[in-house]
């Protein structure tokens, strides 16, 4: 009983102090979310954290392709996507200034690199076994977040691999898992034009030629810039470096 008096207060608290608002769960296959946040992310930023609204159902918008920058935002806006479904149906208030959650049976997720190397799993294995779970076990009712699919192997057999997920996950009934799907294979974008429930997204990014900034605001369309050089520059990669990069591209 305290301890359950402990978390209602904890949740409270935190709605109250970081102005959550109160989601509205019901049993439509929609998640709409106006002005979301990431609640871990934003307290680091000290009052800068951009927000950014989501509409996906799977029936309409079911898979949206965010493609962008590295570092423009795309993990933290699929992640933030994620954690507010789970707050929602934990009985949580949300960071957002308005939410409907249309109930989730599970929330599946694929980020990131990781290896297993006592078990001989290389990286791309290891993303192909939690590739492979979601595949083998995913619903309709399900929320899918996929970051990078294909990107630990050759280019060709990547772009194949994500092009096959994208079409597995879209389906040929009427409705399917709501996806986020961020990638830097760049010509997956063509799915819009192939696929009735797949749409594009991008984050902006102002280039001046020779300054480029993060917006961090999601936007409809498509890009083809993933500003991988300047990242490098920016992560102390020699000069000499960079700009050899640069006249090879």
């Amino acid at each position: 009983g305290l301890a359950m008096v402990d978390v209602l207060c904890s949740l409270a608290g935190v709605a109250e102090s970081e102005h959550y608002c109160r989601p509205v769960v019901d049993e439509s296959c929609e998640v709409l979310v106006r002005e979301g946040r990431h609640p871990v992310v934003e307290q680091a930023m000290k009052g800068k954290f951009v927000q950014n609204d989501l509409q996906i159902s799977c029936e309409g918008d079911q898979i949206l392709i965010v493609t962008g920058a590295n570092m423009a935002g795309k993990s933290t806006y699929m992640r933030a996507a994620a954690l507010l479904v789970i707050m929602a149906q934990a009985g949580c208030f949300v960071p957002a200034s308005y939410a409907r959650v249309g109930l989730v049976d599970r929330v599946f997720s694929r980020v990131g690199a990781f290896d297993d190397l006592a078990s001989g799993q290389s990286t791309f294995m290891v993303e192909m076994l939690e590739l492979a779970n979601i595949l083998n076990h995913v619903s309709k009712k399900s929320l899918v977040i996929l970051d990078e699919i294909g990107r630990g192997t050759s280019t060709l057999d990547g772009f194949c691999i994500a092009r096959a997920v994208l079409e597995y996950l879209h389906g040929r009934g009427p409705k399917g898992p709501r996806t986020l799907f961020a990638t830097h294979f760049h010509e997956l974008v063509t799915a819009e034009a192939d696929l009735s429930r797949v749409k594009n997204y991008h984050f902006a990014v102002k280039d001046s030629g020779s300054e480029v900034t993060f917006l961090r605001r999601i936007i409809p369309g498509a890009t083809d810039r993933s500003y991988g050089i300047h990242v490098a520059s920016l992560a102390g990669i020699p000069r000499r470096v960079t700009e050899r990069a640069q006249a090879l591209m």
